[in-house]
């Protein structure tokens, strides 16, 4: 087992009898052998410590640790992105929080938080119902590293346009690449804020721990907590995204709150400290929040039945629970449960398309590092022309969806619901569904090394289909994309508006908006992914058009709006891109 102490055995020299130390030979009496000599001493096989040469073989070719980079130097497109949104007094603060995240510790503890899930106990010793979660150490230092950051909840602090959206966006970004799973929590409390706003009186008791840049661990009020997170409690077994299938109930009581009676189906972070969740009130579908700790201290009845085995996410937990007569206090008017709970939903499909990008991102740190220091048949990999077109490919991928990702943070820091509206289901759609493809490639980079748990892309592998799943899986999102093109035509105009402030600078790129005009035009529900997935792209391209360099720009277009259809694998670029300079703007030193 990983942390625990290895031995191997050796044959060692035993010491002569007279106490002296062995030259390294095995000692020899000093006349021939008689029938009436001691018996010969003969070495004995002993542990050798950790650590000691055995002195097979010299190991080489292989590729040093990556930890101690700088992930800013080598993701010129975050940095840029930074920059054309609005927050480049961010930059120094990223560049400080890059470094932290690289150290050995931080790589250490993502590992040790995922390969120690959470634990669920439901029952203390003496019998008594407690539902609680237990965490490895190493997801609390994570927790608190972000918390500590403002991650979760400091941009709705600052002044509108200020940049804070867009700052808070390329931290989470960077955190995503240390480790996935508990930039969940994270991201529920950053998006549960413009939720809570609807009622005054319910943001002014919960905001200010929502926001506090303090991590307190534990069940306890509310009102007595230095720092408080949110989480989101939708999903029942007969609905799953459709929310209004739900059966949950709410009554009424005397004091203004409510009872909800019901099963949730998925609940992640279930020790966060309050929850915004639905139920089928008198009125119709109605969002409500249930604290885990009520007003006079005792625990609301939200029982834990059991956590979810899942593919990836190992070190978040996530519940099934039930509301035995749990008591919460309702969030906007009765019936409206969906439009209250939609910019919760909003936010974190942001956070879909961050995570994403990061995953893109952190598999292609570790591909790049890997073939710029191995070497095969004689040549340093980096240097063979299929395996920089390879690199390159997946470099612009993530170039686009970074620079996408960046830009819907803006788009929040200005106030574009219109854009967001329809760019927001599109980006996540895309971004989503190709991150498993970019990683099952950058994995590949590596050999079988990289199919080994040691290398930490097995965990990025599994952690790649997340996010297309969460917050809407394909088609749902794809029909979000459809509804917003039938019934927000403002929302069509704002996002062409974007795609058609590149066109007339690449002739592919305008035979591919002019497709995305036809595609608009369909309206087929048949077709909404392939409606999502132009709109998206030309997205990435008009972005990059714009703001990237040439060798990007043109790389991205030539391969991606190709006559006789989409790009499909990674390595097919064409013979005139860059390959080589994009593989040097994306290697980390």
């Amino acid at each position: 087992m990983r942390g625990a102490e290895q031995t191997v055995t050796a044959q060692v020299p035993v010491p002569r009898s007279n106490g002296a130390e062995s030259d390294g030979a095995a000692a020899r009496p000093s006349s021939p052998t008689k029938a009436t000599s001691a018996p010969q001493a003969r070495p004995w096989p002993v542990a050798a410590p950790v650590g000691v040469d055995l002195g097979t073989h010299e190991v080489l070719n292989q590729v040093p640790p990556l930890a101690g980079y700088d992930p800013l130097a080598c993701d010129p497109a975050l940095v840029d992105a930074v920059r054309q949104e609005g927050a480049a007094d961010a930059l120094d603060d990223l560049a400080v929080l890059g470094r932290t995240l690289t150290t050995e510790q931080a790589r250490e503890d993502a590992r040790l938080a995922n390969e120690n899930s959470p634990v669920l106990r439901t029952h203390d010793r003496y019998g008594h119902r407690i539902d609680e979660v237990e965490f490895h150490p190493s997801w609390h230092r994570l927790m608190a590293l972000s918390v500590g950051w403002g991650l979760h909840g400091a941009p709705w602090q600052a002044e509108p346009g200020s940049g804070a959206h867009v700052a808070r966006a390329a931290g989470f970004y960077l955190v995503n690449q240390l480790e996935q799973g508990h930039c969940c929590p994270i991201s529920m409390t950053y998006a549960a804020i413009p939720a809570l706003r609807h009622d005054p009186d319910l943001a002014a008791r919960f905001e200010p721990g929502l926001m506090a840049r303090e991590y307190q661990p534990g069940l306890a009020r509310p009102d007595t907590k230095s720092g408080l997170l949110a989480g989101m409690s939708m999903t029942e077994k007969q609905g799953g995204s459709d929310v209004r299938a739900g059966t949950t109930v709410a009554a009424a009581r005397s004091d203004g709150t409510y009872e909800l009676i019901g099963h949730k189906w998925f609940t992640s972070a279930p020790m966060n400290d309050l929850f915004l969740t639905l139920a089928q009130a008198p009125g119709g579908l109605t969002c409500f929040v249930l604290p885990r700790v009520l007003p006079d201290g005792s625990r609301n009845p939200i029982r834990l039945q059991r956590l979810k085995d899942k593919l990836g996410n190992r070190s978040n937990a996530s519940a099934e629970l039930e509301y035995d007569g749990a008591i919460g206090w309702r969030l906007g008017d009765e019936g409206r449960g969906v439009a209250t709970i939609i910019e919760m939903v909003s936010m974190t499909r942001l956070d879909c398309v961050l995570g994403s990008a990061a995953i893109m991102r952190a598999a292609l740190t570790e591909a790049a590092h890997h073939v710029a220091h191995r070497s095969a048949f004689g040549l340093r990999l980096a240097d063979t022309p299929l395996m920089q077109t390879v690199i390159a490919d997946l470099a612009l991928e993530s170039e686009a969806a970074t620079s996408l990702a960046l830009r819907l943070a803006g788009a929040t820091d200005r106030g574009e619901r219109e854009l967001l509206r329809l760019a927001l289901p599109a980006s996540k759609y895309l971004v989503c569904k190709r991150t498993p493809a970019v990683v099952a490639e950058a994995l590949e980079c590596l050999g079988g090394n990289g199919y080994v748990e040691d290398s930490g892309l097995p965990r990025l592998y599994r952690e790649a289909p997340l996010n297309s799943i969460w917050e809407g899986s394909g088609n749902v999102t794809a029909l979000d994309v459809l509804r917003a093109v039938i019934r927000e035509p403002d929302s069509v105009d704002a996002v062409l508006a974007e795609i058609d402030a590149a066109t007339g600078t690449d002739e592919w790129f305008d035979r591919g908006v002019r497709e995305l005009r036809t595609e608009l035009r369909s309206r087929e529900e048949r077709r909404a992914r392939r409606l999502a997935e132009m709109l998206a792209l030309c997205l990435q391209g008009s972005l990059l058009l714009r703001r990237a360099p040439e060798e990007v720009a043109s790389a991205f277009v030539s391969s991606r709006f190709l006559p006789d259809g989409p790009w499909r694998t990674a390595g097919t670029l064409p013979a005139e891109a860059h390959a080589r300079a994009l593989l040097q703007r994306i290697t980390p030193t």
